[in-house]
């Protein structure tokens, strides 16, 4: 029963969110705000593990096909298809659940709590709208393109990686990853990404937007919000994976 009251009072502020913006210029601006805030901010930390993820994934296929009969630049193929497929738009989708979903929460949450929604309300304004939407287009925005230079940094990582140890020869590495590709792959990582983005700003919100209590509420919120999240996510990865790739 749980599931179904926060399922309809999810539906029901997703209503109230995507209404018609109150003034154009300042709903713009807080786009811009909320783009830079969440998505820009998380930009060093997605680089930081892309780079290592892709070298991690490339040197471990390396050392798992050391057979003669497997030619090397299939270690490129596989990091690539790792890197694409699922690294860049999964695994960086449940690193900002955590980075930017806690955020939302928190300051949604410490607003409800302060009052300040309250507030909203009293002047006449839509504060799901007010507050909520400019985070979810500017989410929309960022995150595919994090996703692309998390796909990008991914596979720079792989090659430098086995360069450096010369575990896979670079003329290798770059023929693998050029084998075979397919160019649907890269707008794959894109769906889910914008699929993600989605989730992370509303769930985060909604858990953020019915807090009850103090400060010690809202960090359960937080908390819930991140779990809550991130199973969302891998709910929905294996239905566009299926709906996408089958």
């Amino acid at each position: 029963m749980q599931f179904i009251y926060h399922f309809g009072r999810y539906v029901l502020f997703l209503k109230r969110v995507f209404s018609k913006p109150e003034k154009l210029r300042i709903f713009i601006k807080q786009i811009i705000n909320e783009a830079d805030s969440l998505g820009i901010s998380s930009i060093g930390i997605v680089t930081i593990i892309s780079f290592f993820m892709g070298a991690v994934i490339t040197l471990q296929t390396a050392y798992n096909l050391e057979m003669m009969f497997i030619p090397k630049y299939t270690i490129g193929l596989a990091a690539r298809e790792s890197v694409l497929l699922e690294f860049s738009s999964t695994i960086v989708g449940l690193i900002l659940a955590g980075k930017v979903g806690s955020n939302i929460a928190s300051e949604i949450g410490s607003m409800r709590v302060s009052e300040q929604i309250d507030a909203i309300e009293i002047m006449g304004i839509n504060s799901c709208s007010y507050l909520v939407l400019p985070k979810i287009l500017g989410l929309i925005l960022m995150i595919p393109a994090i996703t692309l230079i998390s796909m990008g940094v991914g596979i720079f990582g792989g090659w430098l990686a086995g360069s450096v140890t010369g575990e896979v020869p670079s003329s290798d590495y770059i023929y693998g990853i050029q084998m075979a590709f397919k160019p649907f792959y890269i707008f794959y990582g894109l769906i889910k990404a914008v699929v993600f983005a989605f989730l992370i700003s509303t769930i985060s919100a909604y858990h953020g937007y019915y807090v009850e209590g103090g400060s010690l509420e809202v960090g359960v919120a937080s908390t819930k919000a991140v779990v809550v999240t991130s199973i969302q996510i891998l709910l929905f990865n294996l239905l566009l994976t299926q709906l996408l790739l089958a």
